[in-house]
């Protein structure tokens, strides 16, 4: 490994190997234009699928249409206005969306389980001057109004769209209704002048590395390039002779930017259908949804999938055929293991942020031998892969940042691209230094060119000075046979100032009892594969960990329950 630096590219030799072009050309189009070709190509292809009603691609670019019309028409929207939409995976996202990009105003994408603080800050934050919503929420939303830029509330439920809607739309007083709006409206959509590279068209609000919520600004250009990133290279095996008909599992959150690339926008580019389901914990739904329309692309983050081998009635046998790719989150290697022995198919980790669109990082090796492209190359599982295209890596050392790290050592990686956003909201190019993205992840890269997350920077663990990355002690504890989900975090010693000691919180699998004896046994498997300051002081069994709104596992919330509990026990000051 001597003598190689990032520069050098390594990663370059699996792109020759593969066969895969490394750089593009990428289209400089407004990313509304995705439907306008979908629909100008395959205007009877399947859009979307929602509670067992199907869509085709005119349906969807009519409502999108009516929606643009009516935005720039009754409510005055024009170019750079900000459109808020607060909703979960449904037709009425994907209409608030590209029917907003439309009439040329960016979209703040909100959660809709956000609080009525946080979803004031958001919307005050982006000066959102029109709120598309869900219908539970608007008594909140009215009391926010006088607070906020907001002029006008559109509303609509979960069951709109589905076979299970009211005829007639219910009254809301105080907002309008999507399906009144879209009914009552002509299609007749302004026709926008949208600088592509320049333009924002997505505004993200991320914690980032300070927990601080701050918004990421994503062009058209940003969005469009990534989705040619993330499935360009392997698209003339997959997605080409497929285009038009073909599925994708829609089960991630799109409110969270991993799915609305990788799952929404891979879908339109390419004329694909959207399985739609709106809550991404039932697995019931995900699992019929699987077996009935044999998605070809399910993206999803590790706990979907942890979920899918523990539920009863589950014959993963059923989707063969399904690539599976995991993101957001780290994906254990004894998951994806256990996946490949029960559906036959690996899943493959990648990798990115809301800041880079999301992807930067991808095993293409274990996506085209999912799909039944062995090229004969090791798939290296754990790996997240190697860099997209047009994407340079660097790992450099945490303390400054600006010393490059021997390969194979970690640091801090810092990635450019044409990916990377445009800044934190409002200020183009803040976040970002001479260019390059700094992610806050701590990763390492071998010789043939594939990083390796270790952990993310505020995860490391400080034992009396030494380094403890959580992922190594998630890895290891996932491999025990008992353990269905685990996360090990650093709480303070109250003995020593400055130093932490491990902890470990288990969520068991089923059968296996919470004892003291399990304790042990799972402490002595920790021994047996961590130096002696990285083995947990502290296991924990909890019935079920708690997790973020994208289903990661929420560890900086088990870190304050800790402290929590020791300054009451008066441990901690």
């Amino acid at each position: 490994m001597s003598g190689l630096s990032y520069s050098d590219r390594p990663w370059l030799k699996i792109y020759e190997q593969i066969g895969l072009p490394y750089q593009f050309e990428y289209p400089k189009i407004p990313l509304f234009e995705l439907i306008d070709r979908a629909a100008a190509e395959y205007p009877n292809s399947r859009s979307m699928v929602y509670f067992d009603r199907e869509f085709t691609y005119a349906d969807l670019k009519s409502w999108v249409d009516r929606l643009a019309t009516a935005l720039s028409g009754k409510m005055g929207i024009r170019k750079g206005d900000v459109v808020g939409v607060q909703l979960f995976n449904s037709p009425q996202f994907l209409i608030g969306v590209y029917g907003s990009l439309k009439a040329g105003a960016t979209v703040a994408l909100m959660s809709p389980l956000l609080p009525a603080q946080e979803l004031e800050y958001e919307l005050s934050t982006s000066g959102a001057r029109v709120l598309l919503t869900d219908e539970s929420r608007l008594e909140e939303v009215k009391a926010l109004r006088s607070r906020t830029r907001l002029e006008h509330v559109i509303t609509t439920s979960v069951k709109d769209f589905s076979p299970m809607e009211d005829p007639v739309p219910p009254k809301t007083e105080g907002a309008l209704q999507l399906r009144d709006v879209l009914s009552g409206t002509e299609a007749d959509p302004p026709k926008v002048d949208i600088n592509p590279v320049e333009d924002v068209a997505l505004l993200f609000f991320t914690g980032g590395t300070t927990g601080i919520p701050k918004g990421v600004m994503l062009t058209h250009y940003n969005l469009t390039t990534n989705i040619i990133q993330t499935f360009g290279p392997t698209a003339a095996g997959m997605l080409e002779p497929n285009k038009g008909n073909f599925s994708v599992m829609g089960c991630l959150p799109f409110f969270h930017i991993y799915g609305f690339t990788c799952a929404m926008n891979v879908a339109l580019y390419w004329a694909g259908c959207l399985l739609l389901v709106p809550d991404a914990r039932d697995v019931k739904m995900i699992y019929e949804l699987l077996v009935k329309y044999r998605p070809l692309l399910m993206p999803g983050v590790p706990t979907q999938f942890m979920r899918l081998l523990r539920e009863r009635g589950v014959d993963l046998s059923e989707l063969k055929g399904c690539v599976p790719y995991s993101g957001a989150a780290a994906l254990p290697p004894e998951i994806s293991k256990e996946y490949e022995e029960k559906a036959g198919v690996l899943v493959s980790e990648g990798y990115g942020l809301s800041e880079t669109s999301p992807v930067t990082h991808s095993n293409f090796v274990a996506i085209l031998k999912g799909a039944g492209l062995d090229l004969g190359l090791p798939v290296k599982v754990g790996s997240i892969g190697i860099p997209v295209p047009d994407t340079d890596v660097k790992i450099v050392d945490i303390e400054t940042g600006t010393r490059e790290m021997p390969v194979g050592e970690p640091g801090e990686m810092i990635i450019k691209g044409p990916q990377v956003m445009k800044g934190y909201w409002p200020t183009p190019g803040s976040g970002l230094r001479d260019g390059w993205l700094y992610t806050g992840d701590v990763a390492k890269m071998d010789e043939d060119g594939y990083f390796y997350i270790v952990d993310r920077t505020k995860d490391m663990i400080n034992v009396s000075g030494l380094k403890v990355y959580g992922r190594v002690v998630d890895d290891i504890l996932y491999e025990h046979p008992a353990v269905a989900k685990a996360a090990a975090v650093g709480i303070p010693d109250p003995e020593r100032p400055g130093s932490e000691r491990v902890k470990a919180f288990i969520e068991l699998k089923e059968g296996y009892e919470p004892t003291e004896e399990l304790k042990e046994d799972i402490l002595r498997h920790c021994r047996e594969r961590l130096p002696p300051y990285a083995v947990p002081r502290f296991v924990e069994f909890r019935k079920e960990l708690p997790l973020t709104v994208t289903e990661k596992i929420f560890k900086r919330k088990l870190r304050e329950e800790e402290i929590e509990k020791m300054k009451k026990a008066g441990l901690l000051k």
